[in-house]
């Protein structure tokens, strides 16, 4: 998945459709006693087409995903 964010993190692009609004941003932390902590910070987002997506960036690894 591609995803071009802004300097504040926040995605304007997702898969080559421009983000028209975030609905919702949170934060996720778990598991940080271990030594595979979780930390990922998901994002709302509605495309210049209407399209409504959970996407999210792993804060461990630099990598975006799209929730399913």
């Amino acid at each position: 998945m591609m995803v071009r964010a802004g300097e504040d993190g926040c995605p304007v692009i997702v898969d080559g459709r421009t983000v028209d609004a975030v609905r919702e941003s949170w934060l996720v932390e778990d598991r940080w006693w271990t030594d595979h902590p979780l930390r990922r910070r998901y994002w709302e987002v509605v495309t210049t087409c209407g399209r409504d997506e959970i996407v999210f960036h792993d804060l461990e690894q630099g990598r975006w995903w799209r929730q399913r």
